[in-house]
């Protein structure tokens, strides 16, 4: 009798260390954490993250898929094919919020409803994705970010199908409306300008509500607001951690819009003031540098276009006014082969053509292309109109007055 004692006190406190040792996943709490928008581009579009918290073992660890690293020395140059190699991360909660706390940016949790079994099984499968062989992968800019895995691995194990609320109605925008409200909200009027003239007709496609929720962290925190799994809320409480005012944007008068219009009005002083020699020659000089930079920007595109091994920069209507050839004819501006003024007047129809669909294009064009358009079309045809005259009239030899 006594041994049957002692072999249950044994069995008993076997099973009590046992239970001290594994973890009690009744005492998890899981939530998604989005955080507020920064100032700098990559941090524009806010983050998303999703925290793990054991009081009973002192545990509060917050899991990041959106970790990358740019000490690679080819960096940049996959960035602008597009392979973008992120990882799933994992760090203490306190750290993860300094970053936070030092850029003043607000913070929200949203504590997923999940019962015991499911809490388990969770941070399971985010412990195994942390593993060296399993925690990178490619990043796709608006199919594929740390937004689309932190929602993903959320729905995959909240115990049955999630069913969100329409987070795009009525205003229903697309993948750029989206991306340039932020960017508006910031003012980040140059980088507005250079991220819509670089994404082509691919990124004017209205996603659906799935694919919405997806793509940026509000739109995902506002579709587990009122998300449901079966007849219970998805989400049981929301806490804000960090609670700053949004920073007020800096404006500026330097933007696209003032410099692009004021590079137009130039031309037409230049015009009007071609009888003035030194007009003249400035006129010149305006034409090789505005046509060189054009086509600068068109390489751009047209590299982006080809080589980045996703389509958000394919199909590119802005390749009719930033036409890569503008490089080469400008070494030819001061020659009288009779195929230049051939080549200007085309490139005049080409962007006279985008100017008057501009409303109709399926591609949204920025607004701040319209002078861009017109100093082409302007340019292009006095270029035309006095290689012409110089044809019609050999004796004076001159092709590049006003």
């Amino acid at each position: 009798m006594k041994r049957r004692i002692l072999c249950c006190l044994l069995l008993l406190s076997t099973f009590g260390a046992v239970a001290q040792t594994s973890p009690d996943s009744c005492s998890f709490r899981m939530s998604l954490l989005t955080c507020a928008p920064g100032t700098d581009l990559y941090s524009l579009f806010g983050h998303t993250a999703i925290r793990v918290r054991d009081d009973r073992r002192g545990m509060d660890i917050v899991y990041n898929y959106g970790t990358f690293d740019d000490s690679d020395p080819l960096f940049y140059f996959h960035f602008t094919r597009g392979i973008m190699i992120y990882s799933l991360s994992a760090e203490t909660f306190a750290d993860f919020m300094q970053e936070y706390q030092y850029e003043h940016r607000g913070v929200v949790e949203q504590v997923i409803n999940l019962d015991c079994k499911q809490k388990n099984i969770l941070y399971e499968a985010l412990r195994k994705n942390t593993l060296e062989e399993n925690r990178f992968y490619t990043y796709r800019f608006h199919t594929d970010n740390c937004t689309t895995r932190a929602g993903l691995i959320l729905e995959d194990n909240a115990g049955g199908p999630l069913v969100y609320p329409n987070v795009v109605e009525p205003r229903n925008p697309s993948f750029r409306d989206m991306i340039n409200d932020y960017l508006n909200r910031q003012h980040q009027y140059w980088s507005e300008f250079g991220i819509n003239i670089l994404l082509g007709v691919h990124l004017d496609k209205k996603p659906t509500n799935l694919q919405a929720i997806h793509f940026l962290p509000d739109y995902l925190k506002a579709g587990f607001d009122h998300a449901t799994v079966g007849n219970n809320p998805f989400v049981l409480q929301e806490n804000i951690l960090l609670a700053y005012p949004p920073s007020p944007a800096e404006k500026s008068l330097f933007t696209p819009t003032v410099v692009f219009w004021s590079l137009f009005f130039l031309s037409l002083i230049l015009y009007a003031a071609r009888k003035n020699p030194q007009a003249v020659k400035a006129g010149m000089i305006f034409d090789i540098i505005y046509f060189g930079l054009v086509g600068l920007i068109g390489i751009v595109m047209a590299y982006v276009w080809i080589f980045r091994v996703d389509d958000v920069c394919r199909d590119n209507f802005n390749i009719a006014w930033a036409l890569p050839t503008h490089v080469i004819i400008v070494f030819f501006y001061f020659k009288k082969a009779g195929w230049i003024k051939t080549y200007f007047l085309i490139t005049a129809a080409l962007s006279a053509t985008l100017l008057a669909g501009f409303p109709w294009w399926p591609q949204q064009i920025s607004y701040a292309v319209i002078p861009i358009l017109l100093t082409i079309i302007f340019r292009s045809l006095i270029i035309y109109k006095n290689r012409k005259h110089a044809e019609d009239n050999p004796v004076s030899g001159k092709t590049g007055h006003l």
